[in-house]
C-alpha cells in the first residue's frame, strides 16, 4: 500500500491493523486534510498520464481509492463503534472534503475518457473476465457519479451529494442520541413480574452504572432501556401491559421529536434523492438505485414482493389470530383489543404453550466462548479453514474487541477479523455488522508478500457478559452473529486478486446478503447446534427435546416474519419510485398506506418507525430494501444444496462446502451474481426452498 507516513498522526499509518490503540479524535481532521492533500496530487498526475491499459489506469486508481476508503473507512468505523461529540465534530468537519474529492474523482472526464479508450481498444483483448466487469462497473458508476453533467447541472448534483452525506450522518446521530437518552427505572417487584432473570442481572447492571450502586437483579431498581438486549426480552416477557405500553411507544416513536427529530430529514433526503435521478435521467430514485443491482427493474421487483406477500398475508393473519385465541384463553382484558405492544408477550406465550419451551430456557446452554469454537468448527467442516485466535496481535478499540486470524489447510494466514460483540448503548450504535478493514488485493501487497490479505470488522449488539458469567446469547443473537460472520467469509475467503472486485466489492447490491443468509441456517442443524452448546453451569449440551423443540417451532410465525420484512421492503419501493415528497401526502401517509397491504395488526397513527429506518436513510439500503428477501431466494437455494448431499453425511456436506467456496465465497465481484450462482447450483435460483424452510409452500 503507498502510504502517507507521519509519525505524529497515527491516523495516517495504514497498515494491515490501523493504531486502535493511538487514534483519537484530534488526529482525524488534521489526518483527512493530510490525505487529500496528496491524493488530489496524485490524481491530478493520474489523469495527465493515464494510459488507457490496467496497468495504466486501473491500478494507479485501485490504490488512489484504496487510501481514501481504508483511512476515511477507520473514522466510519469509530463512528460506529465509539461515537462521541469530539469523534462528530471532527467528523463533520471534514466529510465535505471526503465527499468533494470522491466527487472529483467519480466525476473526472480524463478517467472516464480513459476507461472508454481501454474498452474500445487493443488492450480490451488482453484483459480477462474479470478486469472487463471491473472496467464496466467503473464507467457505469461515473456516469451514476453525475460524469455526464454540465454546468449548473452537475454544481446542484454535487450540492445535494454534499447535503445528503451530511444529513445521513445527522440521521444516524438523531437514532443514537434518541435511543439512549431514554430510561424506565422500576422500583417495586410487581413492576418486574414475568422478567426473566437475565433481564433483571442486565436492568440491575444498567441501573449501577446509571448510578443506583444498591442495585440488585433481585431487589432492583431495574433499569429498562430501548437498547435491543433490553427491549426485546422486556416486551416479550413484561406481565406489565401498561409498561409494555410506555416502552413500545417511546421506542417506535425514537428520533421523532425535539433536538433529535429526524421527521424533517426524512422529507429532505427523499426530495434531494428524487432531484438527484431526475439530474441523472432518471424517472425516480428506486430507479436509478436499480441500475446497479441484480434485479432488472422496479416492476420485476415489486412483482417478486407481491408473489411473497401473497404466499404470508393469510399465515400473518392466522398467526394474529390465534395470539388472540390465547390471550381469550388465558382470560385477558386485551383479548379483543389486541394492540402493538401485546403481540410480543403473547407470541411468546404461545411458543411456550405449543413448544413447550421459551429463548430464556436456551440461554444458558449457549456462552458465547463455545458459540465462537462451535461456528469455527462449522467453517472448518465445511470450508476447509481454521479460525484462531490472535489477541494482542493488532490494536483493538475496546477491552471487550477480539482479533482472530484465518489459515487455509497448508497452515497459511489467508485473512483475520476484529469481534466487538456486546452492546454499548451509550457510544455505539444498534443493530449488526459486517464492515471492511482492508482488503484483498495484489497491487496493494506490501514488499515481499504476493498479496494484501483481507480483514474485517465483524460488529453485534448482543447481551454484555453479567457477574462474572461469560456473555450468555439467546437463539437471535446466535443467528446474528452467524449471519455477520457468513458477511465476513463472503469478504474473506475471496480468492480474487484485483481489490475492486475482491470479496463485497463490485458484488450487486441485492446478491450481498446470500452469504449471510445461508450462514443462518446452520443454526438449526444439529451436529452445528449441539457442538456448540455447553450449559454454562454444568457443561451439558443442549437436550435432544430442546433441540427438537426448537426446530419444531422454526416455522413459528413465519407468515408474520415474512411479512414484516415485506412491509419495510414495499414501503422503501413506495417511497423511492412512487412518493412525490412535494405533494401533499407525507412519508407517514405513506407509511399507513402501505401498512394497509402489508400489516394484518396497522401500526398506530402516531408510529414513527420511518424516523429510526436507518438502513433506508442512514445505509446502503435506500430502494434496495427488498435485497434481503431477494438475497433469502439465492440463499435458501443454496442451502438446499447441502440439504440434497445429505445434512448427516461429513464427506458429502464437505464437498458441497467446497464448491460453495469456491463459488459463492471465491468470485467475489468478478462475475455477475447469477453466473456465480450458476456456477455453484447448476441452474437458476427458485423460491421453492425459502418457501419450504418458512413452512408457507402451497
Amino acid at each position: 500500500m503507498t502510504t502517507h507516513t507521519t509519525d505524529s498522526n497515527p491516523l495516517l499509518q495504514l497498515t494491515d491493523a490501523p493504531r486502535f490503540d493511538l487514534i483519537r479524535p484530534e488526529h482525524v481532521v488534521p489526518a483527512m486534510q493530510q490525505l487529500l492533500s496528496a491524493l488530489e496530487a496524485e490524481l491530478q498526475q493520474l489523469e495527465t498520464q493515464a494510459q488507457p491499459t490496467w496497468a495504466g489506469l486501473v491500478e494507479p486508481l485501485e490504490r488512489l481509492t484504496d487510501q481514501l476508503n481504508v483511512t476515511w473507512g477507520i473514522v466510519g468505523h469509530l463512528m460506529g463503534v465509539q461515537n462521541s461529540d469530539a469523534l462528530r465534530q471532527a467528523h463533520e468537519t471534514v466529510q465535505p472534503d471526503v465527499v468533494q474529492f470522491s466527487m472529483r474523482l467519480g466525476q473526472s472526464p480524463a478517467i472516464y475518457q480513459a476507461l472508454k479508450a481501454l474498452k474500445a481498444g487493443p488492450a480490451w483483448a488482453a484483459c480477462d473476465a474479470a478486469q472487463q466487469r471491473i472496467v464496466d462497473s467503473l464507467i457505469r458508476d461515473a456516469a451514476l457519479a453525475g460524469v455526464g453533467l454540465q454546468g449548473q447541472a452537475r454544481e446542484r448534483f454535487n450540492a445535494i451529494q454534499q447535503e445528503l452525506a451530511r444529513l445521513s450522518t445527522t440521521f444516524s446521530n438523531h437514532v443514537l442520541d434518541a435511543t439512549k437518552v431514554f430510561a424506565l427505572t422500576l422500583d417495586k417487584p410487581e413492576d418486574v413480574v414475568g422478567l426473566p432473570p437475565s433481564l433483571l442481572q442486565l436492568a440491575a447492571q444498567a441501573a449501577h452504572q446509571a448510578g443506583a450502586t444498591e442495585a440488585t437483579p433481585e431487589h432492583g431498581p431495574w433499569r429498562i432501556t430501548l437498547d435491543y438486549p433490553c427491549l426485546g426480552p422486556f416486551l416479550d416477557h413484561s406481565q406489565r401491559r401498561d409498561l409494555r405500553e410506555q416502552v413500545y411507544r417511546a421506542f417506535i416513536t425514537r428520533a421523532s421529536s425535539g433536538e433529535a427529530d429526524n421527521a424533517p430529514l426524512i422529507s429532505t433526503i427523499l426530495q434531494l434523492r428524487r432531484e438527484q435521478a431526475k439530474l441523472l435521467g432518471y424517472d425516480s430514485y428506486a430507479v436509478l438505485s436499480l441500475a446497479s443491482k441484480m434485479a432488472p427493474d422496479v416492476a420485476t421487483v415489486e412483482r417478486f414482493l407481491e408473489e411473497l406477500r401473497q404466499a404470508s398475508h393469510s399465515a400473518a393473519q392466522r398467526d394474529l389470530d390465534d395470539l388472540r385465541a390465547c390471550a381469550r384463553a388465558a382470560g385477558a382484558a386485551e383479548a379483543d383489543d389486541v394492540q402493538p405492544w401485546d403481540l410480543a408477550v403473547w407470541a411468546e406465550r404461545l411458543r411456550q404453550q405449543r413448544y413447550d419451551f421459551n429463548d430464556e430456557e436456551l440461554r444458558p446452554y449457549f456462552p458465547l466462548p463455545r458459540v465462537l469454537s462451535g461456528l469455527f468448527s462449522l467453517v472448518q467442516r465445511l470450508f476447509g479453514v481454521q479460525v484462531r485466535p490472535a489477541d494482542g496481535e493488532a490494536p483493538v478499540w475496546h477491552a471487550d474487541v477480539r482479533f482472530f486470524r484465518i489459515y487455509d489447510d497448508q497452515e497459511r494466514p489467508i485473512a483475520a477479523f476484529y469481534l466487538d460483540p456486546y452492546s454499548r448503548p451509550a457510544e455505539k450504535r444498534g443493530g449488526a455488522w459486517m464492515d471492511e478493514c482492508v482488503g484483498r488485493s495484489r497491487t496493494l501487497a506490501t514488499p515481499g508478500n504476493a498479496v494484501r490479505l483481507p480483514v474485517a470488522y465483524l460488529i453485534c449488539n448482543q447481551t454484555p457478559p453479567v457477574d462474572g458469567k461469560p456473555a450468555l446469547m439467546s437463539f437471535n443473537e446466535m443467528r446474528t452473529l452467524f449471519h455477520e460472520f457468513g458477511h465476513g467469509l463472503h469478504h474473506m475467503l475471496t480468492t480474487v486478486d484485483y481489490g475492486l472486485a475482491a470479496g463485497i466489492h463490485n458484488v450487486e447490491w441485492d446478491a450481498v446478503e446470500l452469504p449471510s443468509q445461508f450462514m443462518d441456517n446452520w443454526c438449526y442443524h444439529r451436529e452445528t447446534l449441539l457442538g456448540m452448546s455447553a450449559h454454562v453451569d454444568t457443561g451439558a449440551v443442549l437436550p435432544d427435546v430442546l433441540y427438537s423443540k426448537l426446530c419444531n417451532a422454526r416455522t413459528y410465525r413465519a407468515g408474520s416474519a415474512m411479512l414484516r420484512q415485506l412491509y419495510f421492503a414495499c414501503l422503501d419501493m413506495a417511497l423511492h419510485h412512487h412518493f412525490d415528497p412535494h405533494g401533499t401526502e407525507t412519508a407517514f401517509d405513506v407509511q399507513q398506506r402501505v401498512a394497509q397491504l402489508t400489516t394484518v395488526l396497522p401500526p398506530l397513527r402516531e408510529d414513527r418507525f420511518l424516523c429510526s429506518f436507518g438502513h433506508i436513510f442512514a445505509g446502503g439500503y435506500a430502494a434496495g430494501y427488498y435485497s434481503y428477501k431477494w438475497a433469502e431466494v439465492l440463499s435458501a437455494d443454496a442451502f438446499a444444496a447441502f440439504e440434497e448431499a445429505g445434512l448427516d453425511n461429513a464427506p458429502a456436506l464437505a464437498a458441497t462446502g467446497q464448491r460453495y467456496r469456491r463459488s459463492v465465497l471465491a468470485l467475489g465481484g468478478s462475475r455477475a451474481p447469477m453466473e456465480v450462482f450458476r456456477a455453484f447450483r447448476g441452474r437458476e435460483p427458485s423460491t421453492a426452498a425459502l418457501l419450504r424452510h418458512s413452512g408457507l409452500a402451497a
